[in-house]
C-alpha cells in the first residue's frame, strides 16, 4: 500500500465510539427497560464494532485468525446492516410515543435486517472467493457468482435505511425545538448524505465492472472517506441528544458542588455531616451535590433562630452601595450566616419563630464564595463595624 494508509481516519472515530458505548454502558444497563436506553447502547455498540472491523489492517486479521479468505465481509456488512437497523430504531424510539404501533414498527425493522444479516452469510457461504482483498473486494469479485449478490444486498440494506431514515428527519427535524435533539437531527442528516454518496460511489464502480469498465478509484478513493465521515457523523447525531444535556449540565453541577465547599464546612459546625447518609465520592455528580445541598439546608435550619434579618439587611443596602448585586447578596449573606454561627455557640433565649428565607437560599453559591475570601470578608466586615467586632467566624 503507497502513500498515507487510508485506515489512519478510522482511529478518532472508533475511540470516541468506544468511549461513548464504555462510558454510557453502565447507565444503559441500569434503564435497559427503557427503549430509549437499549437503542442508544445498540446504536453505539454496532458503529463501535463496524470503525473497529472495516480497517484493512483488521480485516486482514480477521481473514487469517479465522483462515477463511474474505469472511471479513460477511462479518463487516453485517455489522454495519445491523447499525442501519439500530439507527432506523433509534429514530421510531425518538420520534413515536410508546403504541402497539410503534412496537410493530420497530420489530419490523429487526426482521428485516435480520433477513438480510442471514442472507448476506448464506450468499457468502455460496461464492467462490479464494484470493483475501482487503480494500476492492467489491470490485474485485463484482463479477463472481453470489458474491456479487452478497455486495449488492448489503449495499442495498445500507441505501434503505440511508434514505428512510433522512426521508424521517426531514419530515421531523421542522417540528423539533429542543436544541440538543435537533443538532442531532441535523448531524444524521448530514451523515447521511455522506452515506448516499458512500453508496452512490459503490454502485459506479461494481456498474462499470459489470460493463467492463475500470472505474475502481470510486470503489478504493472515493467510498471510504465519505464512509468514514458520514458513519461518524450518524454516530454522533444518536449521541449528541443523549451525552449533550449531560455535557452542557455536568460542569454546572460540579462547579456547584464545589463553590458551596465552603458553606458545607461552616454548616458543619451546626449540623455535622454524619447527620445525613454518607455518599461516596465516585457516586453519581447530582447525587453528592443534593447531599451537600440537603446539609446546609440542614444547617440553615438550625442557624434560624439566631439569624438577624436586620444584619442581613443592613449589611446587603452598604455592599450595594459598592458592589454588584449578586456579590452584594454574597457579603451580606457571608456576614449574616457567621453572626448566626457565632450566636448558635452562645447560651440565652433565641426567637424559634425565624425563617431563614430566599435571601440565603438563594443566594448560596455567591455567599459560599465569600466564605471563602477571609480577606474580603474581614474588610467588608470592618467597613460595616469599624472596630465594634471582630472578623466574622467562616
Amino acid at each position: 500500500m503507497n502513500g498515507v494508509p487510508i485506515y489512519h481516519p478510522y482511529i478518532l472515530p472508533t475511540v470516541l465510539l468506544i468511549a461513548g458505548l464504555s462510558l454510557k454502558s453502565p447507565t444503559i444497563i441500569r434503564s435497559w427497560k427503557d427503549p430509549n436506553s437499549r437503542a442508544t447502547w445498540l446504536v453505539l455498540l454496532f458503529a463501535s464494532a463496524v470503525f473497529v472491523s472495516v480497517t484493512p489492517p483488521n480485516i486482514q486479521n480477521i481473514n487469517a485468525v479465522t483462515g477463511v479468505p474474505n469472511i471479513a465481509a460477511p462479518w463487516t456488512y453485517s455489522m454495519i446492516n445491523a447499525f442501519c437497523g439500530a439507527c432506523l430504531t433509534m429514530l421510531i424510539t425518538w420520534r413515536e410515543e410508546p403504541s402497539q404501533r410503534r412496537d410493530t414498527r420497530i420489530r419490523r425493522v429487526w426482521i428485516t435486517y435480520g433477513g438480510i444479516v442471514a442472507a448476506l452469510w448464506a450468499t457468502f457461504l455460496m461464492a467462490d472467493v479464494p484470493r483475501s482483498r482487503a480494500r476492492d473486494l467489491d470490485t474485485f469479485y463484482a463479477n463472481t457468482p453470489w458474491m456479487r449478490e452478497h455486495i449488492v444486498l448489503y449495499l442495498l440494506g445500507y441505501l434503505i435505511s440511508t434514505v428512510v431514515s433522512a426521508w424521517m428527519i426531514w419530515t421531523w427535524i421542522s417540528k423539533v425545538r429542543e436544541g440538543w435533539l435537533r443538532a442531532g437531527l441535523v448531524s444524521l442528516q448530514l451523515g447521511h448524505a455522506c452515506g448516499i454518496v458512500f453508496v452512490t460511489a459503490k454502485f459506479l464502480a461494481i456498474g462499470a465492472r459489470w460493463t467492463g469498465t475500470d472505474w475502481d478509484d470510486l470503489n478504493v478513493l472515493i467510498a471510504p472517506p465519505f464512509a468514514i465521515l458520514g458513519g461518524t457523523l450518524v454516530a454522533l447525531g444518536f449521541i449528541l441528544p443523549v451525552v449533550g444535556p449531560f455535557l452542557q449540565q455536568w460542569p454546572r453541577d460540579q462547579l456547584t458542588y464545589w463553590t458551596l465547599k465552603p458553606l458545607v464546612r461552616a454548616v458543619q459546625q451546626v449540623t455535622p455531616s454524619p447527620a445525613t447518609a454518607p455518599v461516596g465520592r465516585f457516586a453519581p455528580l447530582d447525587l453528592r451535590l443534593l447531599q451537600r445541598q440537603t446539609q446546609i439546608l440542614d444547617g440553615l435550619l438550625q442557624l434560624a433562630p439566631h439569624y438577624d434579618r436586620s444584619l442581613y439587611q443592613r449589611a446587603y443596602e452598604t455592599a450595594l452601595a459598592q458592589e454588584e448585586e449578586r456579590t452584594a447578596r454574597g457579603l451580606a449573606g457571608a456576614v449574616a450566616i457567621s453572626s448566626a454561627i457565632e450566636s448558635h455557640g452562645k447560651q440565652g433565649e433565641h426567637d424559634h419563630s425565624i425563617e431563614i428565607g430566599s435571601e440565603i437560599i438563594d443566594h448560596m453559591e455567591s455567599i459560599s464564595r465569600m466564605l471563602n475570601n477571609p480577606q474580603r470578608l474581614k474588610e467588608f466586615h470592618q467597613s460595616l463595624f469599624g472596630s465594634e467586632k471582630t472578623t466574622p467566624h467562616a
